[in-house]
């Protein structure tokens, strides 16, 4: 037998636990589906700054346990689980989990996104020890030392300038001899004081004797030459990848394979709601994705009124 319930949030990152507590807030049985532990990529932050409320910051894992008390203490359920199956056409709507079948009225999908990876041997060690994805969560912590920023896209450039304001020496590799970049970042970037490493890509992360991050090692496209940058720490902006995938025959997603959803967070399908980083956006940080949970609630609260 499965459960029903008047919302079901998939996800229990920063926009699955926002949603998950304004609904609850609501009077609405709401239940949040999360694989493994809330607060979902920013749960392997080090140090978060920039989410209002915390002036000190602090690591990404005790905002996440933070957020999650929230949402037991509004009163949604909280479901551990894989979900292993969707039927989002279905009224009620389906939702098939490792520990069980849940049906739904509405669903918001707060499935979130991953940085694409760089594919080193030692990369995911490396994480919070010198190897990052995003600037703007992070660089504070290189305040003053050298990093080395991988792509050649807009997000990469961006996070170039940014992390020039701020450290000593910023490395740019991007594997071609010119950049993807729009002209104004472009523009920006010949002031900079960045250094371009063309025609490179990511060969190896180095470790220093206390198992930080101590350099990239670099490889010409061309000559297939290597060249060790001594950096403090790696920042790859070369993609990201939506966790849409289970859901893509049922949700319209964009070329990019985010979740086709506008800023009322409403998807092609009556009841079903996209937020946070798997939405189509601009700017995917932890406060826009709370923002989106809101937004979401308000939304599902007006289509539960109307069936």
């Amino acid at each position: 037998m499965s459960e029903l319930y008047d919302v079901a949030v998939v996800g229990g990152g920063p926009g699955g636990c926002t949603a998950a507590i304004y609904c609850a807030r609501a009077g609405l049985r709401t239940v949040m589906i999360e694989k493994l532990a809330a607060g979902g990529q920013m749960a392997d932050s080090p140090l978060i700054e920039n989410y209002p409320g915390f002036p000190e910051g602090l690591d990404g894992y005790s905002l996440g346990e933070l957020m999650r008390q929230g949402v037991e203490r509004a009163g949604a359920d909280i479901r551990y689980a894989e979900l292993t199956a969707a039927d989002l056409k279905a009224s009620p709507k389906h939702l098939d989990t490792e520990d069980g079948a849940i049906e739904a009225k509405a669903v918001i999908l707060a499935t979130g996104a991953s940085p694409r990876p760089l594919g080193l041997p030692n990369e995911k060690e490396l994480i919070g020890r010198g190897m990052g994805y995003c600037a703007a969560c992070d660089g504070m912590l290189y305040r003053g030392k050298t990093v080395a920023v991988v792509g050649g896209g807009n997000t990469a450039v961006g996070d170039a300038l940014y992390l020039a304001k701020l450290c000593q020496k910023v490395y740019l590799v991007h594997r071609r001899d010119e950049l993807r970049a729009a002209a104004p970042y472009l523009k920006a970037l010949e002031t900079a004081g960045v250094e371009v490493e063309w025609n490179a890509r990511p060969d190896a992360l180095l470790q220093g004797p206390d198992g930080r991050l101590a350099g990239l090692r670099v490889k010409d496209v061309k000559t297939g030459d290597t060249r060790d940058l001594a950096c403090e720490g790696v920042f790859a902006a070369i993609g990201r990848v939506p966790d849409t995938e289970p859901f893509k025959d049922q949700v319209d997603c964009d070329a990019a394979g985010y979740f086709d959803a506008d800023e009322t967070t409403r998807t092609n399908l009556p009841g079903v709601f996209a937020v946070g980083d798997a939405r189509a956006k601009a700017v995917r940080q932890i406060v826009t994705a709370a923002a989106d949970g809101a937004v979401a609630s308000h939304f599902a609260q007006e289509y539960l009124a109307e069936v």
